[in-house]
């Protein structure tokens, strides 16, 4: 994407998951902030690096900041200036915020129709929901993810992460990307309308195809797999772990490994549905033979014989594994107060095209006097005024 520029109007985290792909695959990124305050995940926190949210380095790398109050008709000056030369715009405020500040998306496309233009919002920008707020946690609510998470005999939970954002986030940049495909053979933008809650339903694949199969509502397992058995996390003697048999073979060597081989010839057990239909049965034989080895143990003998399985790790057992070092998921950015900092890297692995880190989350406006000379060419006096207004 380089040579694409993004006028980023987004804040939180659903917009700036989006923009920051954008910007990790080449694009530029300015991202326009409020004077003064700033993306509202700068406050976010503990933790803090610094003076800088743990929260907003997460997802604001590979952008500029320019600070510009878009309710001054100065600022919207500028925002206009930088319509001439941008690609995208993206903005996630509730539908309607976009029309009263004079850039919804049909004013931007009669004036700028090579414009793609991606709006993201809690229910979409049209429905009768329309207008309600879309925070992450009411929509994994709302979308119904909350109601399959848990434990079978105890509340709903929310994902522990912002799922709905973020995956809210990875449709913005591929209908952004879609969009560009056709701009190149139409030389048009167009309109791209995320909704969370539609974003949140997508993820229910097999869970919507069984409620439409046959009428019932999915209900909380726990971890166990709705379909395939044995599919789910067990004790070993040090701590938990996953086993994931997801065909009758894996069952068999699964048996294999565990000295359970008089199971695999058992007729209560020979297929997944002979598994799951006694499933309670086989549970109370696994558990007990599971708890005999340490998780590594475990690990080890059933991935030498190719049956899917893993330890259940903390966040700093995972960003420690050398598999992550190998795949450069792990990089180091210099940030313009803090020094070294490090980031998750890129897991889209183009051979001849990668993207990558370049930059590193930007301080508040601190590219602010920057474009504004050198894309705008303003002279200092004229950027001084326009902090004299607090336009910028």
């Amino acid at each position: 994407m380089e040579g694409l520029t993004v006028v980023d109007l987004t804040r939180v985290l659903s917009g700036p998951y989006c923009t920051m792909m954008l910007g990790d695959m080449g694009a530029r990124i300015i991202k326009i902030e409020q004077p003064g305050r700033g993306d509202d995940t700068r406050g976010w926190g503990p933790p803090f690096q610094g003076a800088e949210s743990a929260y907003f380095l997460s997802i604001n790398r590979n952008k500029e900041s320019l600070t510009l109050d878009l309710k001054k008709p100065a600022g919207r000056q500028i925002l206009e200036r930088l319509l001439d030369r941008a690609d995208i715009v993206v903005e996630n405020f509730r539908p309607g915020t976009m029309r009263r500040l004079g850039f919804d998306y049909e004013t931007v496309s009669s004036r700028w129709p090579g414009i793609v233009y991606c709006s993201i919002s809690g229910f979409g920008q049209n429905g009768p929901r329309r207008d309600q707020p879309g925070y992450d946690s009411v929509v994994q609510a709302e979308g119904g993810l909350m109601s399959i998470t848990g434990a079978a005999d105890g509340p709903a939970f929310r994902l522990g992460v912002a799922i709905s954002d973020i995956v809210s986030g990875l449709f913005a940049t591929q209908g952004i990307t879609l969009a560009l495909l056709a701009r190149a053979r139409t030389g048009r933008g167009q309109f791209v309308d995320i909704g969370m809650l539609d974003s949140t339903v997508a993820l229910l694949t097999y869970q919507a195809a069984s409620y439409f199969a046959t009428g019932r509502p999915a209900e909380r397992l726990g971890n166990k797999h709705p379909t395939i058995v044995p599919y789910e996390t067990f004790l070993a003697s040090d701590g938990e772990f996953i086993l994931a048999v997801g065909n009758d073979e894996q069952w068999k060597r699964f048996c294999t490994v565990a000295g359970l081989d008089r199971l695999a010839g058992d007729p209560r057990f020979t297929t997944n549905s002979d598994r799951f239909r006694h499933y309670e049965e086989m549970k109370s034989i696994l558990v007990e033979r599971l708890r005999t080895r340490s998780r590594t143990e475990w690990i080890t003998a059933l991935n030498g014989q190719g049956v899917p399985c893993g330890s259940v790790r903390d966040i700093g057992e995972v960003l420690n594994d050398p598999q992550l070092a190998a795949r450069d998921m792990i990089q180091v950015l210099e940030h313009a107060t803090l020094g070294a900092i490090k980031t998750l890297g890129l897991p889209i692995k183009l051979s001849d095209t990668p993207g990558a880190p370049r930059l590193a989350p930007p301080t508040l406006g601190q590219h602010t006097d920057e474009i504004l000379s050198r894309d705008l060419g303003m002279t200092g006096v004229e950027i001084a005024a326009l902090r004299a207004t607090a336009a910028i």
